[in-house]
């Protein structure tokens, strides 16, 4: 049964997260009796990058060479990926549960008349059909939802398995698909591109603070422990709503959803809406000077303590066992 997997890419380059969801379609396509894995590369990519799928389980790489698809419209999105589908006879397709893939894996299914399973942690069982497990009700539980539909749709969510580098090949072929200028519904004003840090979808190590620390102007101490650890910078919904940080460090519910290895939480009370984007987190740490915060609960480990105490502490901790041991 063959798998197809639409990789995305950050102007023009693969991250760890296009990596991890082409591994895991090579594993399902294992687990479902083996067939060609085929990936879907939208948009201006060189055939260097390309190269890279080949070694990570793809076989055939379908490549849409059209620069309209450097900036998302996922209804351009979902209708070259549908053509890649039926180019490829695809029976499984697999997306990643970031921003782009949940915008087109709605679409997708309604035109492919295919189940969907958003926000996968598993790869599916096939023992008694075809299951796949996914997170319910704000991460706190699982749901194992079995899809019957004749083409079925994964999306991963990101950072669940470490993407695993082999020696294999893929033969690139163009994808077919005809398109016209109102496929592209959306026009790009403007962009704003952060550069020199780790994307959140990306981090393995990430550092939060919330309104604890009490303004923008104290958020030094947070940095410096962001450095030590070699962390990205994240924040809560209220820090982001006043402008003390960028909206794109904004991490919850109405925020990003990310699963590092580890998330330490600063000034944070923990509400359901803030945990709904970080409890997949491997380990959760919990900064807070209030023993009652509700984020203790979900916490692996917990300090009571004034953040302007305990972080330069910390920050000096790190630092100390980092010179000692390099």
């Amino acid at each position: 049964m063959s798998v197809l997997v639409f990789v995305d890419h950050t102007q023009g380059s693969f991250k760890k997260k296009a990596f991890e969801t082409v591994n895991y379609a090579a594993e399902t396509a294992k687990r479902i009796g083996g067939g060609d894995v085929t990936a879907v590369v939208l948009g201006t990519v060189s055939n260097e990058e390309i190269n890279q799928l080949g070694q990570y389980g793809a076989t055939k790489v379908l490549h849409l060479n059209d620069a309209r698809f450097d900036n998302f419209s996922a209804r351009a999105y979902a209708k070259a990926i549908a053509a890649g589908v039926q180019q490829a006879g695809a029976k499984v397709v697999i997306v990643s549960y970031n921003v782009s893939g949940k915008a087109v894996a709605g679409i997708l299914a309604a035109q492919l008349k295919a189940g969907l399973v958003s926000g996968a942690v598993d790869y599916p069982q096939t023992d008694n059909g075809f299951v796949v497990k996914k997170t319910v009700f704000s991460g706190k539980a699982f749901a194992h939802v079995k899809i019957t539909s004749d083409v079925k749709i994964i999306a991963l969510v990101p950072n669940t398995f470490a993407p695993k580098k082999g020696e294999g090949a893929a033969a690139a072929e163009a994808l077919n698909v005809s398109l016209s200028d109102a496929d592209f519904g959306i026009t790009k004003v403007a962009e704003d591109v952060v550069k020199g840090e780790i994307p959140l979808s990306e981090a393995e190590l990430v550092v939060s603070g919330g309104r604890g620390l009490k303004g923008p102007e104290n958020w030094g101490i947070l940095e410096d422990l962001g450095k030590a650890f070699g962390a990205t910078l994240a924040c809560s919904r209220p820090v982001a709503d006043a402008h003390w940080r960028p909206h794109h460090e904004h991490v919850g519910q109405t925020g990003g959803t990310i699963r590092p290895n580890l998330y330490v939480a600063v000034g944070i009370s923990g509400a359901i809406q803030h945990l709904a984007g970080v409890n997949s987190s491997k380990t959760i740490v919990v900064i807070n000077k209030d023993p009652e915060a509700p984020f203790f609960k979900a916490a692996d480990y917990g300090v009571v303590g004034d953040a302007f105490e305990v972080l330069p502490k910390l920050t000096e901790a790190v630092n100390k066992f980092k010179a000692a041991h390099n």
